[in-house]
C-alpha cells in the first residue's frame, strides 16, 4: 500500500471511501459521510469524483485488473498444472493483501454497481474463475489431479477459501502474504493430487 503522501487527491478520496464502504457498507455510506471522513465540504468532493458509484467502479475494476495481471503472469510460465495452480493461489492472496480494505469492498460491495458496469464486472470475474478451472482441467487431463474431481466444486471451494481473507487476515501477524498463500496452496492443491 502506497503512503498517503504519494497519492493524488482523487486516490486519497478513493482510499477513504473504501474504508467507509468496508465499515458501513456501500448502501449506507453517503457522500456527506465521505466528506466528513476526509475533513472537507461535501461539495468539494465533486471536484475529484462524479459520484459514489464512480468510486465503487474504480475500486472494483482496479482490483479486477490486478487479479488478471497476476494470473496472466502465472499462465505465461511453463510447468505442471499443480505449480500453476499454486502460483495462481499465491498471486491471488498477494493481490488481496496489498489492500485488504479494497479487497473487502471488491468481494462484498460490487453488487451495488448499476448496469452495464455490474454485468461487465461479473463477466470479468467469471472469466477469472474459469481460468482457474482451466488449470484444474489441465491437471486432470495430464493425470496430475484425480479424475474424479468436480471442476466447478473444486474452483468454488478454492475461491470460498481465498476470498474470505479480508475478514480474518491480520496484516500485523507473523505470517506474510506469500507464506499464507503457500500454506493455503498446499492445503488446496494437495487435496486434488493423485
Amino acid at each position: 500500500m502506497e503512503p498517503v503522501a504519494n497519492l493524488t487527491r482523487k486516490e486519497q478520496v478513493i482510499r477513504k471511501a473504501a474504508e467507509l464502504f468496508r465499515e458501513k457498507g456501500y448502501a449506507a455510506s453517503s457522500m456527506r459521510d465521505l466528506a466528513q471522513k476526509l475533513g472537507i465540504e461535501a461539495a468539494s468532493l465533486y471536484s475529484h469524483i462524479k459520484s459514489k458509484e464512480e468510486i465503487l467502479q474504480s475500486l472494483c475494476f482496479d482490483m479486477a485488473t490486478e487479479f488478471r495481471k497476476s494470473l496472466d503472469e502465472v499462465e505465461r510460465q511453463k510447468g505442471p498444472a499443480s505449480e500453476k495452480l499454486r502460483r495462481g493461489i499465491v498471486g491471488h492472496i498477494q493481490v488481496m493483501a496489498k489492500d485488504l480494505t479494497a479487497s473487502a469492498v471488491f468481494m462484498n460491495e460490487h453488487r451495488h454497481m448499476s448496469q452495464p458496469f455490474l454485468r461487465e464486472f461479473l463477466l470479468l470475474r467469471i472469466n477469472y474463475i474459469n481460468r482457474f478451472k482451466d488449470i484444474i482441467e489441465e491437471g486432470i487431463n495430464s493425470g496430475e489431479f484425480k479424475d474424479s474431481i468436480d471442476k466447478k466444486l473444486a474452483v468454488m471451494t478454492l475461491f470460498s477459501s481465498l476470498n474470505w481473507m479480508p475478514q480474518w487476515y491480520d496484516p500485523h501477524s507473523n505470517i506474510v502474504p506469500i507464506d499464507l498463500g503457500q500454506k493455503l496452496a498446499d492445503m488446496l492443491v494437495n487435496g486434488m493430487k493423485r
